[in-house]
């Protein structure tokens, strides 16, 4: 038996996740759970699955939630704040950490799950794109198990030979990550500064939280995936190829020297990479419809166009220019992303905030989580301030 925490429960990776689960009772066990605002949400799911631990934001929340699980789940203790996140990440009896909170805020669990030597799981990108090199070290110096989530990284993983290690490259070329170039791929350029939150989300071939809905929108996600497989795979930006692919079957490939590429594929579902992370290096049932090759009939790929997509360049340049650029620039986004969404700032204007913050942005080297969180603060202020001055300016 495998005892799971799963942070970030009541997102869309973790209803996901908690689906596989719940077919293989025998195998896996849930020891925690945690979210951040769906109160009831988490309730429910603590009436199914009965953890030992649930973690919320906040001290009021807990409250709310203890008084819930009362009757639906009373032996389930109530944590809440960083603490009781790292807590549940760390535990001595937790076997496998899914860390799939959204953005910064999840990222002193997942070095914590790190640092215990956990089987992380890894869905929180920025715990990478922020502090890649004190991650990995943590990985490392702890002996943990890091399995990627992100469809396309865990289609890399898969495609890399066995053995593979980041410091020997074993043959491999560069890896093509694939991206769907999400609604807005042919939508003319004229019109993207229209386009509206409920638009941005309405992803053609993915059903996702609002957030990274934006990002696919923008390609930003691209561009912090781009990141994340530089420090997975010991890989340099110029290794890295993105590549438009609108029906989302190749999740990814990887070229080799000899001429060949291998590519994962696969209905574009969730449960495919947990399933393949959770029983690694088993394979276990997911629950996901064969992939129907009649059906899909053609594949289809095309260069990403950095005009439409100025996210992606703009995370291209903070990988190229290293230091604290990444985790200025997801500082940067996610306040933007926050305001587009809030009806606050035009969906251009995410782009070009990102853009101004970066430019005028101290890029020190981060040499501990203290310095990261530092870059993280004073990026979202200065993408703060710059938004007020635009909304004044209209």
């Amino acid at each position: 038996m495998q005892y799971l925490t799963v942070l970030g429960a009541t997102g869309s990776i973790g209803d996901s996740t908690l689906d596989v689960v719940s077919r293989h009772p025998e195998r896996f066990s849930v020891f925690a759970l945690t979210a951040h605002t769906q109160i009831a949400k988490l309730a429910s799911l603590c009436e199914t699955f009965k953890p030992r631990y649930a973690v919320v934001a906040d001290k009021p929340s807990s409250l709310v939630l203890a008084e819930q699980l009362q009757t639906v789940s009373p032996d389930t203790e109530v944590l809440f704040g960083e603490e009781g996140l790292c807590q549940v990440a760390s535990h001595p009896e937790v076997d496998m950490v899914m860390a799939a909170i959204v953005g910064a805020v999840g990222l002193r669990p997942t070095i914590a799950a790190a640092e215990a030597g956990k089987k992380v799981l890894l869905a929180n990108k920025e715990a990478l794109v922020m502090a890649g090199d004190l991650f990995m070290d943590a990985v490392h110096q702890a002996g943990a198990t890091l399995l990627p989530i992100d469809s396309e990284h865990n289609a890399i993983f898969q495609c890399l030979p066995e053995g593979y290690q980041t410091h020997t490259r074993m043959g491999v070329k560069k890896v093509l990550l694939t991206a769907s170039g999400g609604p807005f791929r042919q939508t003319p350029l004229a019109e993207l500064s229209a386009m509206t939150p409920e638009q941005a989300c309405a992803h053609p071939n993915w059903q996702m939280g609002r957030k990274i809905s934006v990002d696919s929108a923008t390609m930003m996600n691209k561009g912090l995936e781009l990141i994340e497989a530089c420090w997975l795979f010991g890989l340099t930006p110029d290794d890295i190829e993105v590549v438009i692919h609108p029906q989302s079957v190749i999740h990814s490939m990887v070229e080799y020297i000899d001429g060949s590429i291998l590519a994962q594929l696969g209905n574009p579902d969730m449960r495919t990479p947990i399933a393949h992370a959770l029983a690694w290096p088993e394979r276990i049932f997911s629950g996901v419809a064969s992939l129907d090759m009649i059906q899909t009939a053609r594949l289809d790929f095309e260069a990403p166009d950095l005009e439409r997509f100025p996210c992606l360049r703009l995370a291209m340049d903070a990988a190229r220019i290293g230091a604290s650029g990444p985790a200025v620039l997801n500082a940067a986004n996610e306040v933007a992303v926050e305001a587009f969404l809030a009806g606050e700032l035009e969906f251009t204007g995410i782009a070009q905030v990102v853009e101004e913050v970066l430019q005028h942005a101290e890029l020190p080297e981060p040499a501990s989580l203290d310095v990261v969180q530092a870059c993280d603060l004073a990026a979202r202020q200065a993408a703060r301030d710059i938004i007020r001055e635009r909304s004044g300016k209209h």
